[in-house]
């Protein structure tokens, strides 16, 4: 094996890890991907001969082009973000988590949410030391700052981040219930029935992105939110249920054709959180599961019948 096939077989080896830190720091599998064919290269460019610790090269490399992409972001974005949504990973009810390496120590989608309100160092400094257990020395050497500087960011990311993030319920088949509560109310329209499963402070973050489907929106309260859950009613037969970012959601594919992802928080037996991405766009860049078959059209009754 030359030296370019070993330096590629290691890096295969990282990859997944590599994968994991871009998408919590990004928040976008595609831009996620983007980075780690980005520490590629520069491996490729350098050799991996003279590098001691390869893995936390790598690591390095991927924090810094990660830096680099949420820099450019926050200079450029002028929308409000109150109703982004990131990139949801999507699988089936029963998959073993195992397989998933993007969900190896889940970062839930609103906990993705609040990360996008933090600045990019903050983000960087929280995401490796408090999720991949980076130590601060090296998070530092990242930033070009000091391990006690690098600390601090942890630190203050944290405290922006206590309070925002519930713990959601760890019951599995108690979040059964309330998923399935949920979604026969909204099928029947039945306001009651879902006020009994929504917190009284709940929060529906929609994002259609620039589609028809707009505006993207954000809605706060029980009562508002079951308002506009049954407007949605007739969908509700088109759900299936899916993980996402290993919480409960459902995938609505009316006819087989993905229309919504919605990602539900639960936590003290309620639905706290209610994100939506109903953008075509990334709906269709996702790695969805196969939606269900279509419903059957209504079969006439016979001329003599």
């Amino acid at each position: 094996m030359n030296s370019t096939d070993w330096s590629a077989a290691e890096f295969e080896a990282h990859r997944p890890q590599l994968r994991a830190v871009a998408y919590r720091m990004l928040g976008s599998l595609s831009e996620a991907d983007d980075a780690v064919q980005e520490s590629w290269l520069r491996l490729s460019r350098s050799g991996a001969g003279d590098i001691a610790d390869l893995r936390a090269w790598l690591t390095t490399v991927v924090s810094r082009v990660c830096l680099d992409m949420l820099r450019a972001r926050s200079a450029r974005r002028e929308d409000p973000l109150d109703a982004h949504l990131p990139d949801p990973v999507v699988t089936q009810v029963g998959d073993d988590p195992e397989e998933h390496a993007l969900l190896a120590d889940s970062i839930g989608l609103a906990l993705l949410v609040v990360l996008d309100t933090l600045s990019p160092t903050e983000r960087l400094a929280f995401v490796l030391h408090d999720v991949f257990a980076v130590p601060f020395d090296q998070v530092g050497t990242i930033l070009d700052r000091s391990p006690a500087a690098a600390k601090q960011l942890a630190s203050r990311a944290r405290q922006r981040l206590r309070g925002a993030t519930p713990v959601t319920a760890t019951d599995p088949s108690r979040q059964r219930e309330i998923v399935a509560a949920f979604h026969a109310a909204a099928g029947d329209g039945d306001i009651a029935g879902l006020l009994s499963v929504l917190a009284p402070d709940v929060v529906l973050r929609a994002d259609a992105g620039a589609s028809p489907l707009g505006p993207s929106r954000l809605i706060r309260g029980a009562e508002e939110v079951a308002s506009q859950a049954i407007q949605f009613a007739a969908l509700a037969r088109f759900a299936q249920p899916v993980l996402v970012n290993g919480a409960p959601g459902f995938l609505v594919a009316p006819h087989g054709e993905p229309f919504a992802l919605i990602g539900l928080t639960i936590a003290d037996d309620r639905i706290t959180e209610i994100n939506v991405l109903a953008d075509p766009d990334r709906l269709g860049r996702l790695d969805l599961p196969a939606p269900p078959e279509p419903w059957p059209a209504p079969r006439m009754p016979d001329a003599g019948a």
